[in-house]
């Protein structure tokens, strides 16, 4: 399962006529070799999610992203998305709350991953005060042989210091910096349309379930 190649072909196109007008007149297209697609593909990590990570909400109505760019408070007033994304958050939170899953194709790469994307003041110090208690935990996770070959590094931006609250020698300082946690990887965007792209897709989603667990632990009701 993959995006066609009139995908990356629509996806440059429309960079190049980033207007009302004229994805007006490619409407057929954008549903035709994007969304169908994009829609399919949530709709069978749906069901794959129940083997790995039952707790992720997969649905074309909640996880798809809108091509329609929010032009309100920014400089570039073009009017769409020259990505096609889609993101499958934790049942039972917000969704751009707690740690879920996240891919993008483009036409200059693939991105693949997850994590917790800037998280607001009391869920960042509810994150800390877990990694604080159970940082070998952490470790294990983002230092394991999986990660490491399909994630590479835990990343985002970091404070220079340790935060307010925590000692300065903490065993889990460098973790403690960080203001978002984010492990993905990036591909070419021929990955997009390769049949190996289902499966790679899963393989990455795979490596950041334990992550997204433990930084969704302290904000779980349940």
């Amino acid at each position: 399962m993959n995006f066609p190649a009139e995908a990356l072909r629509f996806l440059r196109a429309l960079k190049r006529n980033n207007r009302r007008e004229w994805f007006n007149a490619h409407r057929d297209d954008y549903e035709a070799y994007v969304r169908q697609p994009m829609t399919a593909i949530v709709e069978r990590l749906a069901d794959d999610f129940r083997a790995f990570a039952p707790e992720l909400v997969a649905s074309p109505k909640v996880s798809i992203y809108r091509i329609y760019r929010d032009t309100r408070f920014s400089d570039n007033k073009t009017p769409y998305k020259t990505h096609a994304a889609a993101v499958f958050p934790t049942r039972g939170l917000p969704k751009h709350e707690g740690a879920g899953l996240y891919f993008q194709i483009s036409p200059d790469e693939v991105w693949i991953g997850g994590g917790m994307y800037m998280p607001q003041a009391p869920q960042l110090f509810a994150v800390r005060e877990h990694i604080a208690g159970h940082v070998k935990q952490l470790r294990a996770i983002v230092e394991s042989p999986g990660f490491r070959k399909h994630l590479g590094e835990l990343s985002g931006d970091k404070l220079t210091r340790v935060p307010r609250g925590f000692a300065k020698e903490h065993p889990a300082a460098e973790y403690l910096k960080f203001k978002h946690f984010v492990a993905g990887a990036e591909f070419p965007p021929a990955l997009a349309t390769s049949p190996a792209f289902y499966k790679t897709l899963l393989t990455v989603f795979r490596q950041v379930t334990p992550l997204n667990r433990f930084l969704n632990t302290p904000l779980r009701k349940d």
